[in-house]
C-alpha cells in the first residue's frame, strides 16, 4: 500500500498536470481538494465525516456556508474553505474567520488546491490566528512538512498534540521570512547591528549605506560559501562510496581468482590450439586465462581478442568467435576434436590482425 508522501507526491504531481484545464472552484475542489483530505484519511462521501456546505446556526450571515466541516465524534474539528487554485488566498480568509468564531472547530484549512494554510488559535482562544501555523505547498513539497501535514491524519490526528506544536511552527515560519527578507534587503537596524561591531566610529548615513551593500555581499558570499561546503562534503562521501564500492569489488575479484582452479585438461587444449595456430602466427602470440565458468586463449594477451573459449565439465564444449566477436559453441567428445576447428581459429585469427592492419 502506498504510503502518505508518496500519496502526496503524487497528488503534486496530479495538481501539476491538470490545474491549467480546471476552470471553475467547484471543479478545484472535485480534483485537487477532496482527494487531499482522502489522502489524510477522510472518507469525503460519508456526512458524518465530511460535511460539504456546512452551514453553522449561530451568529452568522443567513445563507452562508464553508465548503467542507470535518467531524470527530459528531463534532467540526477542521472547517475547510476553498477557492479556485488560481485565486491569491491573501484575498480570501474573512469566511473561514467568522465560521471560525463561532463553532467548536480547533483547525481551519484555507486552500486553492495548491497552497493550503492551516490555523488555529495560538494568540487568543476561539479566535482564529491572523497568520497560519503551517503553510504547505503541494507543488514544492519539502521533507519536514511533511511530517507536520501527517499530524492531521485521521489515523493520528490529536488536536492537543497539534497545537503543542503549532505555536513553535507559526513563530518559526514568521522568523523563517523576517531573515528571508532581512537577507535580501537589510533593514537599517539589521545593519547597524553588525556595522557597530567591526566599524570603530559612529555609524553616520554615508557609513550605513556602505556597510548595507557590505552587508548583503557578506550574506551572499556566506551563503555561496555554504553550498560549495555542502557540495565538497556530498562530493567527498559520494568519492569515498564509490572508493570503498571499489575496494569491495577487487576484494570479490581476488576472492574469485582465489576460487579458480587451471586443470591439466584445459592446459593441454591451450598446447593444442598453440600448436595449431603456431602455423599461421608466432606461437608466442597465444596466450590463456582462466575464469571461473570458461577457459579462454587470446591473442596478444587482449581480452578482446578472445580465439575461442573451453567449457570443459561433465560435457565439453569449444567456443568460437566469427569476424562480428559472436560466439558459437561446439559440442567436443575428446580434446582432439580441437583440430577439427583448426580453419575456424585461423579466421578468427586473420581477423583480429585484418582489424589491426585496417587502424
Amino acid at each position: 500500500m502506498m504510503d502518505f508522501k508518496d500519496q502526496i507526491k503524487q497528488l503534486g504531481d496530479r495538481v501539476a498536470k491538470l490545474k491549467e484545464q480546471i476552470a471553475t472552484e467547484e471543479a478545484t475542489k472535485n480534483a485537487f481538494i477532496m482527494p487531499f483530505l482522502q489522502a489524510l484519511g477522510y472518507d469525503v462521501f460519508n456526512p458524518l465525516e465530511v460535511v460539504p456546505e456546512f452551514i453553522s446556526d449561530i451568529g452568522l450571515k443567513k445563507g452562508e456556508k464553508i465548503d467542507y466541516a470535518i467531524l470527530r465524534e459528531g463534532t467540526p474539528t477542521i472547517l475547510v474553505e476553498c477557492k479556485h487554485w488560481a485565486q491569491n488566498l491573501n484575498l480570501h480568509d474573512g469566511q473561514l474567520l467568522r465560521y471560525f468564531h463561532v463553532s467548536k472547530a480547533k483547525f481551519g484549512i484555507l486552500t486553492n488546491g495548491i497552497v493550503y494554510r492551516f490555523y488555529s488559535d495560538l494568540v487568543e482562544p476561539n479566535k482564529m490566528d491572523e497568520k497560519p501555523f503551517l503553510e504547505f505547498n503541494i507543488s514544492e513539497i519539502k521533507e519536514n512538512q511533511i511530517e507536520e501535514l501527517k499530524k492531521f491524519h485521521k489515523t493520528v490526528f490529536d488536536a492537543e498534540s497539534i497545537v503543542n506544536t503549532a505555536s513553535e511552527l507559526k513563530y518559526m515560519n514568521e522568523l523563517k521570512q523576517l531573515i528571508q527578507q532581512e537577507l535580501l534587503n537589510p533593514t537599517p537596524d539589521f545593519v547597524k547591528h553588525f556595522a557597530k561591531q567591526v566599524y570603530p566610529s559612529n555609524i553616520s548615513a554615508k557609513v550605513l549605506e556602505q556597510f548595507t551593500n557590505l552587508t548583503k555581499k557578506s550574506v551572499q558570499q556566506h551563503i555561496s560559501d555554504l553550498i560549495t561546503e555542502r557540495l565538497k562534503t556530498a562530493l567527498t562521501k559520494e568519492d569515498q562510496a564509490t572508493k570503498d564500492q571499489a575496494a569491495i569489488q577487487a576484494e570479490q575479484a581476488k576472492e574469485d581468482v582465489n576460487k579458480i582452479v587451471t586443470t591439466e585438461e584445459e592446459l593441454e587444449g591451450f598446447m593444442i590450439v598453440k600448436t595449431i595456430l603456431r602455423q599461421k602466427i608466432n606461437a608466442t602470440r597465444v596466450t590463456h586465462r582462466d575464469a571461473q565458468s570458461y577457459f579462454a586463449i587470446l591473442l596478444d594477451d587482449n581480452n578482446r581478442k578472445t580465439i575461442c573459449r573451453f567449457y570443459l565439465g561433465a560435457k565439453k564444449f569449444i567456443g568460437i568467435f566469427d569476424e562480428q566477436k559472436k560466439e558459437t559453441k561446439k559440442e567436443i567428445t575428446t580434446l582432439d576434436d580441437i583440430f577439427k576447428f583448426a580453419d575456424e581459429l585461423f579466421k578468427t585469427v586473420e581477423s583480429y590482425d585484418k582489424s589491426k592492419e585496417a587502424v
